[in-house]
């Protein structure tokens, strides 16, 4: 199911995961700290990630619930921007030139560096998709071949109440993986229905040749397990995010960054074991 003009390791990780479903976590760059983020992305990978999606802070994030709101605004107020991501981006890349980076965020911070120079630079530095999401696909025909010709691809979101018209688009320019959010409203709320997760990426892949992530609501290694009978990745952010911070709330005054870290790791690695058993299960 790899669309052939997707970024090639974007492409080779879905290959390299299959017949399993892939694992994509999802963080905000800056947090729990600067410095820690790298560490955190390469303990992300040892844990079991197959991409990263990194989260861009901004201030005004519409789509995200409260607990990414207050990642962003925690880095936020240690200075990070989106030149400080990609800068994350290319310390990560010194170790590892192999595991997808995804950046995930708003159309602002793209707008005030300027498309071209985002592209450029991104480039640079490793990034291998981006997903922008206040830029409907209607109107990032432009930004989307700026990006795939520097072989990043456009990744785009989709939603239970995509027409058939807004899906067949994204299938047009998508390259890398679609993120289908599984619910209604924004990260980290209500419960998922399996059955209608099923019945619309049945409907999305009529039109849609990459493969389909699923996320949004997945909290669990139950509900990870459910999702990877039906979707090609499971993206979790909110709950994992979670997990750092409740770890850092008891770390009592300690290497706060190590043991958000360790939490995080040993959170995703129940996950990926769980993916593991489903994939040998079926």
């Amino acid at each position: 199911m790899v669309n052939t003009n997707s970024n090639t390791r974007l492409a080779a990780a879905f290959a390299a995961a299959a017949p399993r479903t892939a694992l994509i976590p999802y963080i905000t760059a800056g947090d729990p700290s600067i410095q820690a983020t790298p560490k955190l992305m390469h303990a992300l990978v040892e844990a079991g990630a197959d991409v990263i999606e990194l989260g861009v802070p901004f201030s005004d994030p519409m789509a995200d619930g409260p607990v990414i709101q207050r990642a962003g605004q925690r880095a936020i107020d240690r200075g990070v921007g989106l030149t400080q991501v990609l800068d994350m981006v290319a310390r990560f890349r010194v170790d590892n030139d192999y595991t997808p980076v995804v950046l995930m965020g708003y159309a602002n911070p793209v707008e005030r560096m300027g498309q071209e120079a985002f592209v450029r630079k991104a480039s640079a530095a490793g990034v291998d998709g981006v997903l922008v999401v206040d830029y409907p696909p209607e109107e990032m025909t432009e930004f989307a071949a700026m990006l795939d010709a520097a072989h990043i691809a456009p990744i785009f979101l989709l939603a239970p109440t995509s027409v058939e018209e807004r899906i067949r688009k994204v299938g047009q320019i998508a390259r890398g993986y679609v993120y289908y959010v599984s619910l209604k409203g924004v990260t980290g709320s209500g419960s998922l229905d399996i059955a209608s997760v099923e019945e619309k990426l049945a409907q999305i892949r009529r039109h849609v040749s990459v493969p389909v992530g699923v996320g949004f609501g997945i909290r669990d290694a139950e509900a990870a397990k459910r999702l990877s009978a039906v979707s090609d990745a499971v993206v979790i952010g909110s709950k994992l995010i979670e997990t750092m911070e409740n770890a850092v709330a008891q770390a009592n005054g300690g290497d706060t960054d190590a043991a958000a870290i360790k939490a995080a790791s040993t959170w995703l690695g129940g996950i990926r074991q769980a993916l593991d058993e489903s994939a040998a299960s079926r």
